[in-house]
């Protein structure tokens, strides 16, 4: 049985730029940027202060009322997932038993729910300190942690269900259950790769004709002193607290690192005869995907960028295509000097003497950077450029690094015609790596 092709039908993106494809779409053109000081806890005792946050996100918002009361046990990764869902699964006109229970559609499921998938990215999710803190609190005894009192008396300040807010799975698993999708099921945890390896895994599962339709991408939050704490030890964060809109410079000269952030993207894959069959718009075709390793040293980065260009060019292959016919790439982008650098070389390899003249679409410089959920809103920032032929404006896009010698689009949107689109994402710790091809959709017999 020949492979299936694969279709783009909905797009969820959650930023702090906006949230739900039009919204976010808008935001891209008029180059919004959602990077302010840190609201939603002190950060002054950090070196960086600057984030990207999402005001007036609520689980309730995106449920059926039956299931309002499961909110108490997600924690805000699973939050923004839950919403990216949502939005995707409206955008992609899917009657899901969510849909219909908000009285948002009528009538039974648009889609055979058991052959309904979803594979979506997560994190280390981080605990919630101001309730972990008290348990702690509880558990001390002349000013030292007591494991003893820690048995007996400081779980006891934790709800019971307490684990169940911070597993990674519990994306994928509130996601499946809200809206009754019983087809194959996932969570990838491979850092910003993510994103990009559950959305080829989904990919796969509709190509090979063991799911219909899939939900995919992923979500995570960096906006809390955990996380934040984590990317500080490690030296990836820019310390200009009196410029936060102009902090995060994707392959920018004088780049001085990345900004955390929250949020992320969820999109709905399906088969090409499912989506003609429902008669939905269709964004784009995924037509690629590949995936590398960089073995190249325990928790290092390959400062030739090689695994990434590895995973480009898989992904190429996988779409019978070559880099002659790339029209626009769509990276990770961060803002880290090294990272970037890396990920230039990366492109140059791939794109060889096209390299100067093929656009690279990097939104981290508006958003920051989130972790498991940052490649999905890469991804579909590249799908709404195809579908719409507009390149938006680079968010501090002015300056670009010579050693990168990539091509940002800066000043107004411009009207370009897409053919085909490389995204990628890479996890900052190294080694998983991820790339897709998205071509512009022509119709069934093309």
């Amino acid at each position: 049985m020949s492979e299936r092709r694969v279709v783009i039908t909905g797009l969820g993106p959650v930023s702090p730029i906006g949230c739900g494809a039009s919204e976010f779409w808008t935001a891209l053109l008029e180059g919004r940027n959602g990077i302010r000081t840190i609201q939603a806890f002190d950060p002054a005792r950090f070196g960086s202060r600057i984030g990207g946050e999402i005001a007036g996100i609520k689980a309730r918002d995106f449920v059926p009322k039956s299931y309002r009361k499961a909110g108490k046990i997600m924690a805000r990764d699973i939050v923004l997932a839950v919403a990216a869902a949502h939005y995707a699964v409206t955008d992609a006109g899917l009657h899901t038993r969510c849909i219909i229970e908000r009285g948002e559609a009528e009538g039974e499921p648009n889609l055979d729910v058991t052959r309904f998938g979803a594979n979506i990215g997560a994190a280390a999710i981080c605990a919630d300190l101001s309730e972990l803190s008290e348990a702690l609190a509880s558990a001390t005894e002349d000013g030292r942690f007591s494991l003893r009192r820690w048995g007996r008396e400081g779980m006891g300040n934790l709800t019971p269900l307490w684990l169940l807010k911070f597993l990674p799975n519990m994306l994928a698993c509130h996601v499946t259950i809200v809206h009754d999708a019983q087809g194959p099921s996932n969570t990838i945890t491979c850092g910003e790769a993510s994103s990009h390896l559950a959305i080829g895994e989904a990919y796969r599962s509709i190509q090979r004709g063991t799911a219909d339709v899939c939900i995919c991408g992923g979500a995570e939050s960096k906006a809390n002193p955990m996380a934040l704490i984590r990317q500080e030890l490690a030296q990836r964060l820019s310390v200009r607290n009196d410029a936060p809109q102009s902090a995060c410079r994707p392959f920018g000269a004088g780049r001085d690192g990345t900004v955390i952030s929250e949020g992320g993207g969820l999109v709905v894959l399906e088969a090409l005869e499912h989506a003609t069959a429902r008669g939905v718009r269709i964004y784009a075709e995924l037509v690629g995907f590949g995936a590398s390793n960089d073995a190249y040293a325990p928790s290092q980065f390959d400062p030739q960028g090689r695994g990434i260009a590895l995973a480009m060019n898989k992904a190429l292959a996988d779409a019978g295509t070559n880099a002659d016919a790339i029209d626009l790439v769509a990276p990770f982008g961060c803002g880290i000097p090294a990272r970037d650098l890396a990920e230039a070389k990366a492109i140059r390899a791939v794109l060889a003497d096209r390299a100067a003249e093929v656009p690279v679409l990097a939104i981290k410089g508006g958003l920051g950077n989130n972790g498991a959920g940052s490649g999905a809103i890469d991804f579909i920032a590249a799908v709404l450029a195809m579908h719409n032929a507009t390149l938006p404006p680079t968010v501090n896009g002015e300056s670009v690094d010579p050693d990168c010698g990539v091509t940002l689009s800066t000043g107004d949107p411009i009207d370009a015609r897409i053919d085909v689109a490389l995204s990628s994402a890479y996890a900052l710790t190294g080694g998983q790596n991820a790339a897709l091809v998205i071509r512009r959709y022509r119709g069934q017999d093309s």
